[in-house]
């Protein structure tokens, strides 16, 4: 069996990035120290206020809003 027949687990599970974030089974955890950062930086960005009590999932949801506004996403 050639090697590009064989099925690879890690190519085949979709990364947290593909998966709804209201999936995320770490959705509720306090965002990464990552999220925080670039959050912020979108934040000063559009003149908003940063929350840095933002959960993993929300963080997410706010970066992607943010991203849309500032033409990064």
């Amino acid at each position: 069996m050639a090697d590009d027949d064989l099925s690879h687990p890690k190519s085949d599970t979709p990364s947290n990035a593909e998966k709804p974030v209201e999936n995320w089974t770490t959705g509720d955890e306090e965002m990464t120290g990552a999220q925080a950062s670039y959050l912020q930086t979108l934040c000063e960005e559009c003149g908003e206020e940063f929350d840095p009590g933002l959960t993993k999932a929300e963080a997410s949801k706010r970066i992607d809003a943010l991203q849309e506004r500032t033409g990064r996403g």
